[in-house]
């Protein structure tokens, strides 16, 4: 997940990130408002973590919920298809 992205979704992920970072603070949380390198020092500096081991963690947060985004965005495409499509036959039988 980049930092743009890390940004624009900081509000809807505090919750999954205090639920995966359990030793995270509110705090740590408000500090870090979204910024990735203050989350990793964040994390390093509860858990212990080396560089590397923050950016391993993080890495694999971020994989399962742009995974998780990437489904959703997904089914919401389709539904859009669906009620498009709908839409059209609907469209057709008025005109009949």
């Amino acid at each position: 997940m980049n930092s743009d992205t890390l940004q624009g979704a900081w509000k809807q992920l505090r919750g999954n990130v205090k639920e995966a970072f359990g030793k995270l603070t509110d705090d740590d949380l408000l500090q870090a408002d979204g910024n990735a390198d203050k989350i990793l020092g964040s994390l390093q500096s509860r858990y212990g973590y080396t560089k590397e081991e923050a950016q391993n963690e993080w890495d694999k947060f971020s994989s399962k919920h742009t995974a998780r985004a990437d489904a959703a965005k997904s089914d919401l495409n389709a539904a859009a298809d669906d009620v498009k499509a709908a839409a059209s036959h609907v469209k057709d039988a008025t005109r009949r």
